[in-house]
């Protein structure tokens, strides 16, 4: 027995707390990208700050943890950064335009274009069940889309192609976790990550209030500490049994844009988001099936 199926209910608090803090970074990264917290702020900036900060969080803990460092597969490392950078870019400005709810949910789509990727890249089998679950997810992120709804319909799409990079990103990091560990993949990602969305925001960089240096800095520190979360999450249980817990996400992002924005989702945000969600769930169940019969 491996200690990844002995601490379930740890596993699932780690992955909760990983939705909270991706929620709040993007609760923050809303604030940037629009006049709260001063001038707004053009999502490359954005991610130049959620990069920095991370990468400072993440290089305090390995000064003094002094983690191992194998040869690192330089080239990966940089395709894997590079998706991300642009994925987590997309995502922030989408942010901005649309409802937490809404960007959160379209997100849950990376994992169906990973899946969609991994055919030809990782040569796996998907399963008619999966291709159900990705036309189910497809069909809500066209309900969220709002065809004809002006600016809504262009927030949805920066969000779906923000899904999209992240969904590839998937592909890369599968590749890097089979001779690399999960720490080593963190910190050189984030390092990589730090030079892309440096020079990318450099053509944008404008100086920023105290507000928003504050705010940078709780993003980074955020999405370093879901990371970890959710990393430790995968240690300490099967990936199916953590992956529905993650789905909570969108009950925070819908809960803190309420509170620090007053933006609740109407019905077609709520029908959307539900089709989605009821896709993953499935998606999930249905992983969890496979897994026990397999064992």
């Amino acid at each position: 027995m491996t200690t990844q199926k002995t601490q379930p209910v740890l596993a699932a608090c780690l992955t909760v707390c990983a939705a909270a803090f991706v929620a709040g970074a993007t609760l923050l990264a809303k604030a940037l990208g629009t006049d709260t917290l001063g001038p707004a702020l053009n999502p490359l900036q954005v991610s130049q700050g959620r990069f920095l900060f991370a990468l400072m969080a993440i290089g305090s803990v390995a000064l003094v943890m002094r983690p191992t460092i194998r040869r690192p597969a330089w080239g990966r490392h940089v395709v894997r950064s590079t998706l991300g950078w642009g994925g987590v870019t997309l995502m922030f400005a989408a942010a901005a335009y649309i409802p937490l709810s809404d960007a959160t949910a379209i997100s849950f789509l990376n994992p169906v274009f990973g899946m969609m990727l991994a055919i030809p890249f990782l040569g796996e089998k998907v399963g008619v069940w999966r291709w159900i679950s990705a036309f189910v997810a497809i069909l809500g992120a066209i309900i969220l889309m709002r065809p004809g709804a002006g600016v809504m319909e262009f927030g949805a799409l920066l969000a779906l192609f923000g899904a999209m990079a992240l969904g590839a990103e998937l592909i890369v990091i599968k590749k890097l976790t089979n001779g690399e560990g999960p720490f080593q993949i963190l910190l050189v990602n984030n390092l990589i990550g730090v030079a892309i969305a440096t020079f990318a925001a450099s053509f944008v960089w404008v100086w920023l209030t105290p507000l928003q240096w504050a705010a940078l800095a709780g993003l980074g520190v955020l999405m370093a500490g879901a990371q970890t979360c959710f990393v430790n999450a995968m240690r300490r249980a099967d990936a199916s049994f953590v992956s529905p817990f993650f789905y909570t996400t969108l009950a925070f992002a819908t809960l803190y844009d309420a509170l620090a924005f007053g933006v609740l989702p109407d019905t077609i945000s709520q029908s959307g988001a539900a089709i989605i969600l009821a896709s993953a769930m499935l998606l999930a169940w249905r992983e969890s099936r496979r897994s026990k019969a397999s064992s």
